[in-house]
């Protein structure tokens, strides 16, 4: 053998083996390949195979002969493993190994020769290997398939899939892995909703194979966020795997360089699906509330979400008595947004309970919950129990259906008989009673259904004074056996693997067996229910059963249900005589005939087998609130089925009980609500369960209702206020949570920490301090403590506090005075409030000599920090106004002294500025004695409030000066001596509140005017609305009266003339009307010794007051001569008279009517109208209907002034009323007529004439004695011949004859009044066109006017017609003018006639034309005309010549 060391030894190089298979050395790849691997463990390994420290093992797998067969898997090892493999031993045993291994090398040949020989034999025994192991798994999968039911197993995740959390946009997968025999089929859901992938193609895609499924959504968004559950089933049953996937979104929509959001640890509480942590608050709760059946109850929480996202949508849950309510008709759930809200539409004393609303968000819920007490409704009938409650169907099959209900906590006061229940079939309103008697157990079978019918049911309670009102109906429920009512809701076996085995083909003409296992699984003495099984065999036909009784010791079977068989296996028996035993048996029965019977049951004696409970024992109660007590008791011993109990209370010494709660509750304590403060109460329970009520408990000790004492919670915000070489002052707020008492004191503890190690607690005090400020002595210089406070109260002393910072005690020495401590806040309002501190303890160098007070918003960042004073206030406290409402802010304040501003205190508590409900303000009164005083109400008080008075928010030391008083919920502080000295701020706080507090100012102002009030008070006079005044009454009486505004009932009067007191009697008429404060004195008259003064001394407890009138001289001559007139004015009234006396009025027409308004007037009363003493006779008679008598004078002239008269008279007497309408009256009265016709001109209009230009108005009406006057550029006209005014009627004109160019200008007309004043004025202008205008128009009438006046005419003469007989001369003539002297032309039947002998035509002197036919003859007969002309014109006259014959001389020319 070779000893030759190995090429790759000599230079101390580690070189692998792959290396060496690189250079071609199969062998050493085998070799080491087979070493490293056989046995394929790690300490087989790590002897044989030294590897060196960079080798690169092979994963070859080889056999006992080095046959390489495969690869393997390498198993990886931990840090610590592969650390292992380094150290000494294992370096000791490589080398070993190593030199084991140079020594197999050297063998060469012999063992490459074994190798093949091996490997020959390995690859055949593998060969027979991977054949027998095909051979075992085809006969394993033939035995499966010939076996299933033995290989059948649940659905099992191998893997189950797993939450993730992704970003928006992206792509996630959920896969898991399951195994079951048979496959079973996967299904994956959304918030347990089944997700079709189909539906939504291109969103979801799953896939199943090899036993892995997955669900990959694609492109999540917001909405993907959800959780997902994935389900397998198979017939052997279902396994869930669930998964969460949250779609984070980047803020803002934009950012997408933010860090992905981190988990944050348990102390930062869970992360949400989004991302964000929800923050959720419930506010605005609703509290203990109480109802009445019938009425409608809203429950409603208002719930804060932060952050609040506009598409997130929580869970809300309603739950009552810890079970999930869903929307019913009994039920209506909302969410708006921010408030959840559940109604109760129709309460019932089911609906009693406590009452829980649940949100639940991403990260994590909020729950709140408060009782709900429903009072039984009123009873219908007095003294009726109540309805009982809880009403439901314990067991249903096809021939009955047991009723249950629970028994009502009011019974009418007296014991309830029993109940009634009542069936309704679904679908109809018609209530049908079920028992004929009334049954006490709670539980009753109902017979006679419909079968496969479903029904309704309702109990009723009754006693001897009535029926109870119906209970709330109970659910539907089918008349149908368990088996039945299941098939009808399905009859397939659907894709989830549910089998459903049928039975067999019923076998005909085989009679049924025996019924096995016949029971008694309920007896009360009304009713027993059997049960059984149906017989073993199968395939009968339907079975039915017949059900047999006997009295226990006889052998007597009879027949229970002779009529219809039984169909189901469970059968409720009637009528048995209670006190007796029975056996029973029961027979089955087909079409085939009737069975055996079964073995019949033990003797069973009817009666009730459930006992009413026994009473509870051991009440006590403890107080909770100021409304509520908790009552606790030891349970009813050996009760069966027990319901639950009723609860009682009694005011002590009423002995009148009211229940404390209408449901049954199963716990021994409950929580008493609703009772009135202050009283104190006994309780008594009794329990209930199917057979009744039991005995009430004995009653409980008496308790007092008002808030329990705990001790009070830690006190917190420990800091230091000074520090000196070997002491320390710390400050510390009150606690949250004072237990129901004013806190005691405080006790301090300290423990010095050294290097971080704290050591043991020591007291510092061991007596309690009242402040929250203590010194801390005997410490060591520059060493570091903590320290912790506990506060005490009458209950005890509290929990420590946390341990406070770790202080180090050394001297201050800083200039600056300390931070300020115990800030408080008081008197809370909606736009302010008031902020009080203490002064620091540490000054500084030298004394603070004022404040600053900082404020922020609650969640403001630190830079909203804003002082609110910019001068120092020298005040410990500081009134912060102009406060947002509902806004919440904190407080800092800060000292001041020479050296400059110290540090801040610490933040005050957030406080939010809003008024309570409920808060009173300080009011100040001056009572009737003039005592100063400021009242205060609390109206939210507890048995142990205390009102505090302060003045200017210190504690008032002087009671001298004041005098405090407290009743009930009332404090008044009273001045004693008010003066100066009282100027200031008086506050009050009410302890044991929720901050209870208000002030007043008094400032100087208001002192004095308090004063001034006061003194009113001590000196009080009667306050008057009216001083002593006179007025006359009807008749001439004299009435003296005054008014007092407030006067009470015992007030008096005195009634005083020249200082003697007058007295009730004929003369003086007395009256005193309390109720309104009118004092009167009435006298009939007044006479000469009536001249005087005249006083009314008032008088009402201390305050008095007076009044006086005088009466002297002018003063009363007058009153008394008004006196005598108003007495003859009423005997005047007593006839007919004038209430109106006699005047006039002028119409628009100007016409003057005389009238008066008359009085007291009969059918026979007269009228009668006078002038100057003559009567004027009216037209018609007068009307009095009107009580207006008129007398109308129509265009009234000088010739109607005089003095008119009326004069009134019947039986009873006479008035007369008289009118002068002459001189200066006359002159009134023409001036208003003439102011009548003034206002009724028109306006002065410019006309043309022959003659000149004319000025014109109208009126409506024109007197001759209405001034007038013309004006000419508002100069009086002067009349001429060229210049003349006159009147046409109603037209007043002005006449300007031959008008020039110096007539021009401008026209006015005047109406003047009677007394010499202008009256109204119309005006024109006749100048420019108008002036142009109107002189054309006159010169062309002018010319007219001359052609007129010189025109041919013929001025008259000649007749229409000339009748004349034959032989006669006819001569006519008719005048003619004209200039020049017209032509004139004779007509005849229009032909010119000229003159002869016949016709002679004659113009004498140039006037007279004449006409003359010497002897007419019939041919003269025509129409003649006369024409004239000249120059100007023409004008003719016609007549007719009609000659005629005599009769005689016709006769003789016949």
């Amino acid at each position: 053998m070779s000893t030759s060391v190995p090429f790759y030894r000599k230079y101390g190089r580690s070189y692998d083996r792959g290396y060496r298979y690189q250079s071609g050395s199969g062998y050493s790849v085998r070799t080491s390949a087979g070493t490293r691997t056989r046995g394929l463990d790690r300490s087989s390994q790590s002897r044989s195979d030294p590897l060196p420290k960079r080798a690169n093992p092979s994963y070859l797998a080889v056999d006992r002969e080095n046959q390489i067969i495969g690869y393997v898997v390498p198993v990886f090892r931990t840090s610590q493993e592969f650390a292992a493999g380094y150290s000494d031993e294992s370096r000791l045993r490589n080398t070993a190994t190593y030199m084991e291994r140079r020594d197999m090398f050297t063998s060469g040949l012999e063992m490459e020769r074994s190798e093949q020989i091996s490997r020959k034999e390995t690859m055949r025994e593998s060969a027979q290997r991977i054949s027998l192991n095909k051979t075992l798994y085809e006969h394993e999968e033939h035995f499966k398939r010939m076996n299933e039911d033995s290989l059948m197993h649940v659905p099992e995740f191998i893997i189950k899939p797993r939450s993730h959390t992704v970003w928006e946009k992206q792509c996630v997968r959920l896969h898991c892995t399951i195994s079951g025999w048979p496959d079973p089929r996967v299904v994956w859901y959304k918030n347990n909703v089944a997700i079709d992938h189909l539906a939504n193609a291109g969103k979801y895609k799953i896939e199943s194979k090899y036993s892995v499924h997955s669900l990959e959504i694609n492109k999540c968004d917001f909405e993907d966020t959800a959780q997902y559950r994935v389900s397998a089933m198979n017939v052997k049953g279902e396994v869930s795997a669930y998964a969460s996937v949250v779609v984070k979104r980047f803020k803002g929509e934009v950012d997408e360089f933010l860090p992905a959001p981190r988990r944050t640890g348990v102390k930062d509480g869970p992360v949400s699906e989004y991302g964000i942590t929800f923050q959720t608050n419930i506010v605005d709760n609703f509290g203990v509330s109480f109802g009445k059946e019938g009425e409608t109850m809203s429950l409603g929480c208002t719930v804060i979400i932060y952050p609040a996202l506009h598409h997130y949508q929580p869970e809300v849950q309603w739950y009552r008595d810890g079970v999930l309510l869903s929307p019913s008709k009994w039920n209506h759930m909302h969410w708006s947004g921010d408030r959840a809200t559940l109604t109760l539409t129709h309460l019932n004393k089911e609906d009693e309970g406590l009452y829980t609303l649940r949100v639940t968000t991403k990260s994590g819920y909020k729950s709140y919950s408060a009782y709900v007490f429903v009072r039984d409704a009123e009873a219908e009938v007095e003294g009726a129990p109540g309805a009982p409650l809880d009403v439901c169907c314990l067991d249903a099959n096809k021939d009955y259906i047991i009723v249950s209900w629970k028994q009502p906590a009011v019974d009418g006061g007296s014991s309830i008989l029993g109940y009634f229940v009542d069936r309704c079939e679904v679908g109809t309103t018609h209530w049908i009673q079920c028992n004929d008697t009334p049954i006490k157990f709670a539980r009753f079978p109902v017979t006679g259904l419909v079968e496969g019918r479903s029904y309704i049911f309702r109990v009723r309670a009754v006693n001897q004074s009535g029926m109870s009102r119906p209970s709330r109906v109970s659910e539907p429920v089918a008349a149908m056996d368990p088996a039945d009512r299941a098939r009808m809701r399905g009859n397939t076996a659907p894709w989830t693997g549910q089998i459903i085995v049928t039975e067999e083909e019923p076998a005909e003409g085989i009679v049924p067996g025996r019924p096995q296992e016949l029971q008694v699984t309920e007896a009360t003495k009304n009713y027993l229910v059997l049960s059984w099984k149906p017989p073993g065999e199968k395939g009968l036909e339907g079975v039915m059963y017949y059900v047999e009784k006997c009295v226990s010791g006889t052998d007597s079977w009879q027949r229970v249900n002779t009529e219809i068989p039984v169909k189901s296996p469970r059968f409720a028996l009637f009528d048995l005589a209670e006190g007796n035993s029975y056996c029973f048996r029961v027979r089955c029965c087909n079409a085939a005939g009737v069975g055996e019977p079964s073995d019949p049951t033990e003797a069973t004696t009817v009666g009730d087998k459930l006992d009413t409970p026994s009473a509870p024992s051991k009440v006590v109660p403890t107080r909770n609130t100021d409304t509520s007590v908790v009552v606790s008791w030891e349970a009813s011993r050996d009760a069966k089925e027990l319901v639950g109990y009723y609860i009682e209370a009694s005011v002590v010494g009423s002995n009148i009980w009211e229940p404390c709660n209408n449901k049954p509750v199963n716990v021994t304590r409950f929580i008493c609500h609703g009772l009135t403060t202050g009283e104190k109460y006994v309780f008594r329970v009794r329990a209930v369960n199917a057979a009744g009520l039991s005995p009430f408990s004995p009653e409980s000790e008496p308790v007092e209702v008002k808030a329990a004492i705990a001790s009070p919670a830690p006190p917190y915000g420990i800091s230091v206020l000074e520090c000196v070489r070997d002491s320390m002052v710390l400050g510390w707020k009150q606690p949250t949570f004072i237990g129901g008492a004013d806190i005691s004191g405080y006790f301090v503890d300290y423990r010095e920490v050294v290097d971080g190690v704290e050591g043991k607690w020591q007291e510092a005090n061991i007596r309690a301090v009242s402040e929250r400020a203590y010194r801390v002595t005997d410490l060591k210089e520059n060493k570091k403590y903590q320290f912790q406070v506990r506060a005490a109260n009458i209950a005890g002393v509290g929990i420590p506090s946390l341990p406070s910072d770790t202080f180090l005690c050394e001297e201050w020495t800083i200039a600056v005075p300390g931070p300020p401590h115990d800030l408080q806040l008081r008197e809370v309002r909606g736009n302010s409030m008031v902020l009080l501190w203490k002064s620091p303890v540490y000054q500084g160098r030298d004394p603070v000599n004022g404040f600053y007070v900082d404020m922020k918003e609650a969640e403001a960042p630190e830079e909203a920090w804003r002082g609110l004073n910019t001068k120092v206030t020298e005040n410990s406290f500081f009134k912060v106004k102009n406060l947002k409402e509902q806004e919440s802010y904190v407080f800092r304040v800060r000292a001041q002294n020479q050296a400059g501003v110290g540090k801040s205190s610490d933040i005050s508590e957030p406080v939010q500025a809003v008024t309570k409900p409920g808060t009173k303000e300080i009011l100040v009164d001056v009572d009737d004695d003039g005592v100063i005083s400021l009242n205060f109400e609390c109206a939210n008080m507890t048995p142990d409030s205390k009102f505090v008075w302060s003045k200017n928010y210190e504690d008032m030391d002087d009671s001298s000066r004041l005098t405090m008083e407290t009743k009930g919920n009332k404090s008044k502080v009273t001045f004693n001596s008010p003066g100066e000295e009282d100027i200031g701020i008086y506050s009050c706080l009410v302890t044991h509140t929720d901050g209870a507090s208000s002030s007043y100012t008094i400032s100087p102002e208001e002192m004095k005017r308090l004063l001034e009030i006061s003194h009113d008070h001590k000196f009080p006079t009667i306050p008057l609305k009216s001083d002593l005044a006179v007025e006359m009454l009807e008749k001439g009486r004299v009435r003296f009266w005054l008014q007092a505004e407030k006067i009470s009932a015992n007030a008096k009067v005195d009634y005083v003339f020249n200082d003697n007191v007058m007295a009730q009697g004929e003369k003086y008429k007395m009256n005193f009307d309390k109720n309104t404060g009118v004092v009167e004195l009435i006298m009939e008259s007044l006479m000469p010794e009536d001249e005087g003064t005249f006083t009314f001394q008032m008088q009402d407890g201390k305050a008095t007051n007076q009044s006086s009138l005088v009466l002297i001289g002018e003063v009363f001559k007058d009153l008394q001569k008004e006196s005598e007139f108003q007495r003859k004015e009423w005997f005047r009234k007593q006839g007919p008279h004038f209430i109106e006396y006699l005047g006039y009025e002028v119409t628009p027409e100007c016409c003057v009517v005389l009238k008066c308004k008359v009085g007291n007037i009969k059918k026979e009363t007269s009228a009668l109208w006078y002038k100057d003493g003559r009567e004027i006779k009216a037209d018609q008679n007068l009307g009095f209907t009107e009580g207006v008598l008129k007398l109308e004078i129509a265009q009234i002239s000088k010739k109607d002034a005089g003095v008119y008269e009326t004069v009134l008279k019947d039986e009873r007497g006479q008035d007369t009323s008289k009118l002068n309408l002459t001189d200066q009256c006359f002159k009134d009265l023409m001036s208003e007529v003439f102011n009548y016709i003034a206002n009724s001109s028109t306006p002065l209009k410019i006309t043309s004439t022959d003659q000149g230009i004319r000025l014109y108005t109208f009126v409506s009406y024109y007197n001759d004695l209405l001034p007038v006057t013309w004006h000419y550029k508002d100069s009086a006209i002067a009349f001429s011949d060229r210049l003349k005014s006159g009147v046409v009627g109603d037209q007043l004109w002005l006449q300007i004859s031959e008008p020039t160019e110096k007539d021009m200008g401008k026209y006015a007309i005047e109406f003047n009044s009677n007394d010499g004043k202008g009256g109204l004025r119309r005006t024109v202008e006749l100048s420019g066109q108008a002036y142009e205008d109107a002189l054309a128009e006159f010169k062309r009438l002018k010319a007219a006017a001359i052609a007129e006046k010189n025109r041919a005419r013929v001025a008259g003469g000649l007749p229409d017609v000339v009748t004349i007989q034959e032989g006669k001369a006819l001569n006519l003539t008719c005048n003619i003018s004209g200039e020049p002297l017209p032509q004139v032309t004779w007509l005849k039947n229009d032909k010119e006639l000229t003159s002869d002998e016949h016709c002679i035509l004659r113009l004498e002197s140039g006037k007279f034309a004449s006409f003359t036919i010497t002897a007419v003859s019939t041919a003269d007969t025509g129409k003649y005309s006369i024409l004239v002309k000249n120059k100007y014109g023409t004008e003719s006259a016609e007549f007719t010549v009609s000659v005629f014959i005599p009769d005689e001389v016709a006769a003789r020319k016949k």
